[in-house]
C-alpha cells in the first residue's frame, strides 16, 4: 500500500499537532521545494533518508514491441534516488521482522 500526500498530512495533523490546512500546506510546500531544486539541476540531500540526483541518459537504440522495428530512444535526464544508510538499515530491519 502506497503512502499518499494526504496520509502524510494526516500524520502531521495527528502527531505534530498542525491543523489539517497547515499540514496539507506543509506537505505541498515540502514537495514544491524538492521539485524546484531538481528542476534547477540541484542535488537534494535529506540527512538520514537519502539523496535525489539528476542523471543524464544518452540516446540508445530501442525496439517497438509490436512491430519489432528498431527506433531510437531519446537522450533525457532522469531523477534517481539513493537511500541513506539509516533508511537502508530501517528497511532491512523491517523486512527481516517478517511484517
Amino acid at each position: 500500500m502506497a503512502l499518499t500526500k494526504a496520509e502524510m498530512a494526516e500524520r502531521l495533523f495527528d502527531e505534530v499537532g498542525l491543523n489539517k490546512r497547515e499540514a496539507k500546506e506543509f506537505v505541498d510546500a515540502f514537495f514544491d521545494v524538492l521539485r524546484d531544486a531538481l528542476e534547477q539541476g540541484r542535488q537534494v540531500k535529506l540527512s538520514g533518508f537519502g539523496n535525489f540526483d539528476l542523471r543524464r541518459k544518452n540516446q540508445r537504440p530501442g525496439r517497438n514491441p509490436k512491430t519489432g522495428e528498431e527506433i531510437p530512444i531519446s537522450a533525457r535526464t532522469v531523477v534517481t534516488f539513493r537511500p541513506g544508510q539509516k533508511l537502508k538499515e530501517r528497511v532491512e530491519a523491517y523486512a527481516g521482522s517478517g511484517q
